[in-house]
């Protein structure tokens, strides 16, 4: 039997080019092979080898960078009960399900598209994310990532891949270069790969928010993430015709307290728009402020509580808040203008509001 023969009378059609490549004992055996066959098979001088624990190449020679990373999958992947044959993804036919298994870390950034990450082929080791209770150890290339609750994978080039967020995360936590991981957040954002705070409350759940050169990192992200919203915020009042607003005020009471800082405003009408740039590790520091205990949920829900009782304040005095986050303005632009443009053309139906003083922020 040579690595071109027919593994059995069983048709391979549902499989790609790269899954007939790399099967697993298990799948060899239900085609057909045999034990002793695969040992034979996989000699110094057979056509083929073996790639991982239970892992078999199909072929002599150096695997592709696509091997590797179906290999990893294949390893790390729950095995079906026994006498339940492999079945295609159904929704994918040519795409098998990998249970339990997902790629993260550096190999998942490459796959979503990071130019910052080293290509697939240069990497010493693949991270594959899998629940924490199961029984698998890291081996060769393949380096196993446990996590209490699995996160929803992304198809990427028919691989379950870890959210951006996540892989960003197991990433960092193998980092020591400040400015390797500084590159890795800030294409992130860049990239519009996801949301800063989402990146903040990944490295905050995996505890990686300790380390000094993670922190500056995170604060370069936080600002870079509020600048990227504002001229997001700024395209939209230009692109969808809104009145000019002031921008970046804070508004007091005449002779009294100071009410808070909003990113657009407009006096005549009384409407004020507030970005919502939050991220759990400045809710932390709000709590350590207040004698609150650390944590990602409470500390969150504290500055929201800060952020809530600052509008319920300026729309007691008759101004309409609307509170935009940094996805609504990527997401749903048009939708967040006429939200603004609706709370500007209602003003003639408010009563007046109170007058404040506007002051440059």
């Amino acid at each position: 039997m040579t690595h071109n023969t027919p593994l059995s009378p069983r048709p391979l059609r549902h499989l790609s080019d790269v899954h007939r490549r790399v099967l697993t004992t298990t799948q060899l055996r239900s085609h057909g092979v045999p034990a002793t066959e695969i040992a034979e098979q996989c000699r110094a001088t057979g056509p083929w080898q073996q790639l991982l624990p239970g892992v078999v190449l199909l072929h002599p020679g150096p695997p592709t960078s696509e091997e590797r990373l179906h290999g990893a999958l294949l390893f790390a992947a729950r095995e079906p009960a026994p006498g339940v044959p492999t079945q295609p993804n159904a929704d994918s036919p040519h795409r098998p399900v990998y249970p339990e298994a997902m790629i993260t870390g550096l190999a998942a950034l490459t796959l979503h598209g990071f130019s910052s990450t080293p290509p697939l082929l240069s990497l010493d080791h693949v991270d594959v994310l899998v629940p924490r209770l199961r029984r698998i150890r890291s081996t060769s290339y393949v380096r196993v990532l446990r996590t209490p609750a699995l996160p929803t994978p992304e198809p990427v080039t028919g691989l379950p891949v870890a959210p951006v967020p996540r892989a960003l995360a197991d990433a960092v936590a193998d980092l020591t270069d400040a400015e390797a991981v500084r590159r890795l957040l800030t294409e992130a954002v860049r990239g519009h790969h996801c949301e800063p705070a989402a990146v903040v409350r990944a490295l905050n759940e995996a505890k990686l928010l300790s380390r000094p050169h993670v922190v500056d990192a995170v604060d370069s992200l936080v600002a870079e993430g509020r600048a990227i919203a504002e001229d997001r915020l700024y395209r939209m009042v230009r692109e969808y015709g809104l009145p000019d607003p002031v921008w970046n005020v804070d508004l007091r009471l005449p002779g009294g307290p100071h009410l808070g800082g909003l990113d657009a405003y407009w006096p005549e009408q009384a409407v004020a728009v507030e970005l919502d740039t939050r991220a759990p590790r400045q809710g932390q520091r709000q709590g350590h402020q207040h004698g609150l205990q650390p944590g990602p949920q409470q500390d969150d829900d504290a500055l929201w509580s800060e952020y809530a009782r600052k509008r319920e304040h300026l729309e007691r005095l008759g101004i309409t808040v609307v509170h935009l986050t940094p996805k609504k303005l990527r997401d749903t632009m048009e939708q967040q203008a006429a939200v603004v443009r609706t709370a500007l053309m209602a003003a003639d139906d408010r009563d007046p509001a109170a007058y404040v003083v506007v002051l440059p922020r």
